[in-house]
């Protein structure tokens, strides 16, 4: 009777040596993917090599449309204008405002740039950021006098996004966009007679008698009513400058259509809050005549990508818990809250 071979082992740590290799050899692909992916992401030297990152900042350009030397960059403003807080474990990595911020800052830093597409789809905002994008537009201007700005706005300019679009030479709105929304808001919850049913009651020690204001467990008494309104009256006076300034028409002119309202792209025309109704060829040809330009090479701006297992545990965000406080935190606003 013929005995049973015996397994040769030979077989065996010669596959495990070809997998040991395969191994290496997908480890070593994959890193050099990854340094080829970082050298990519990572900006060449250029005009925003002069100084600081937040002086200069060092973002990638991308080819958008057209051709030619002069060129144009096309910057968007997107949803609610409000700087993002953290929140979570990490701390938030995004601020939709200082990324506007960086990308004026590097379009002024190019001397090859002569203008700004700027890109409106906004309800407004925070005052305080609308306004610092709003300055930013006018440095980029002043720092060339051939410099332009042109607004195109896509579905809707609103508040403090009108607020911003009035740094622009030339507004674009497309025919079925909302513009307009000027004015000042501040909106807060007073759970006084809710707080009294359910014998809730509140206790603050402050050092005077304006210093919570608008306490949401007490009637606001009307001499504090009067404070706030003045602040109010105060933001909507520089709102009314702004775009009287803006669009070259008196105060008293935007005054009676300053209330709040919001206007169709076509009345806003005719109310000569907007120059021009049309697309984004449109927005492209105003910015070659506004420049004296045949053609013009528009492109875009993005942040290189990183790499890193901070960054991607720096993504992670805890769940976010509803505030009925924090809903309605009182703030001043150029904000379309219909």
């Amino acid at each position: 009777m013929e005995q049973p071979r015996k397994c040769s082992h030979a077989g065996f740590w010669i596959m495990l040596i070809l997998l040991a290799i395969f191994l290496g050899f997908s480890v070593l692909v994959n890193f050099g993917l990854i340094v080829s992916m970082a050298l990519t992401n990572t900006p060449k030297p250029s005009f925003a090599q002069r100084g600081g990152e937040d002086e200069f900042p060092k973002l990638r350009e991308r080819w958008s449309c057209g051709k030619g030397r002069v060129k144009a960059v096309r910057i968007a403003l997107e949803g609610a204008i409000f700087r993002e807080r953290g929140d979570g474990f990490f701390p938030a990595r995004y601020d939709k405002v200082e990324a506007i911020l960086r990308q004026v800052r590097a379009a002024q830093a190019d001397d090859a740039v002569r203008a700004i597409i700027l890109e409106v789809d906004s309800p407004g905002g925070a005052i305080t950021p609308s306004d610092e994008i709003y300055r930013a537009l006018l440095q980029f201007k002043k720092s060339d006098a051939r410099r332009k700005v042109v607004v195109f706005i896509r579905d809707l300019a609103a508040s403090g996004g009108y607020y911003i679009a009035m740094a622009g030479d030339h507004l674009v709105a497309e025919p079925t966009a909302v513009v307009g929304s000027i004015g000042v808001i501040m909106s807060s919850l007073n759970w006084k007679a809710l707080s009294e049913k359910i014998g809730l009651t509140d206790v603050t020690i402050k050092s005077g008698a304006n210093k919570d204001l608008l306490n949401p467990f007490h009637d606001v008494p009307p001499e504090q009513r009067a404070l706030l309104q003045a602040l109010i009256d105060n933001m909507y006076g520089q709102f009314l400058k702004i775009v009287s300034d803006g669009r070259k028409l008196e105060v008293a002119v935007v005054k009676p259509l300053a209330d709040g309202r919001v206007f169709p792209a076509d009345e806003a025309k005719n109310l000569k809050l907007v120059d021009e109704l049309g697309y984004w060829d449109q927005a492209v040809t105003a910015t070659k005549k506004l420049l004296g330009e045949r053609t013009l090479r528009v492109v875009r701006y993005e942040e290189p990508a990183e790499f890193g297992l901070f960054n991607l545990f720096a993504e992670a965000r805890a769940p976010k818990l509803i505030n009925p406080v924090a809903l309605e935190r009182p703030q001043l606003m150029y904000l379309w809250k219909p």
